[in-house]
């Protein structure tokens, strides 16, 4: 069974090369960009979840106030302080955290955001009562999440025999209405529900839930 330290351990092997790997679909990528920036006021304080290398938070920094990113893996969190240093973006922070475990304070953040990573939350049922206890009454969640449960069917074999070789981190088999109940569960509302994919079959919902 999968722990965070396993999994961070993972990520921190390959997070000079996950960074160095261009983003597949950017089309796809900056339409979502444009809708979370629709979601975001300037005066937002902002939690990022499975923050990776920090790109995406480099990018949505001028939008909001400040920026708290986190991440289970040291190495990526080092890899984004080096991005933040050398783009001169003040207003965003970088730490290592779980968000299974994590103590951010109750009702502190306007909007939480995750991308890519609900499917490999050690305890997703967990880690989004956490991040629904930070959000403010009617703050949003806004995710993009690739379901693997709605892509070849492959990928259930495959995945495990990565898994056994250290060549892959935990991962949950999701569906898109599978995402939508987790979240429904953990207390938020699902407001929207689209894909931005540029081209062929899109498994990567962008979904956003309102705290209730």
């Amino acid at each position: 069974m999968f722990r965070t330290a396993d999994n961070a351990r993972f990520w921190d092997r390959i997070a000079r090369k996950y960074a160095s790997d261009p983003i597949s679909d950017m089309g796809g990528y900056e339409r979502t960009l444009e809708r979370v920036r629709h979601y975001l006021r300037p005066g937002d304080r902002v939690l990022e979840f499975g923050c990776g290398t920090g790109t995406t938070a480099l990018k949505l920094a001028p939008s909001v106030e400040s920026l708290l990113a986190t991440d289970i893996s040291s190495e990526m969190i080092a890899i984004a302080r080096e991005k933040a240093h050398s783009e001169g973006i003040g207003n965003v922070t970088f730490e290592v955290a779980a968000p299974e475990s994590a103590d951010w304070p109750a009702e502190s953040f306007d909007a939480v955001l995750g991308f890519n990573v609900l499917h490999l939350l050690e305890d997703s049922g967990q880690a989004l009562g956490t991040i629904r206890h930070a959000l403010k009454p009617g703050g949003l969640l806004l995710t993009k999440t690739p379901c693997l449960k709605d892509m070849n069917p492959v990928f259930r074999v495959v995945v495990p025999l990565m898994q056994m070789v250290g060549k892959a981190p935990h991962v949950d088999f999701l569906s898109a209405a599978e995402v939508e109940k987790l979240l429904e569960r953990a207390g938020f509302e699902v407001i929207e529900c689209a894909y931005h994919a540029s081209s062929g079959r899109d498994a990567r919902p962008f979904i956003v839930g309102r705290r209730l």
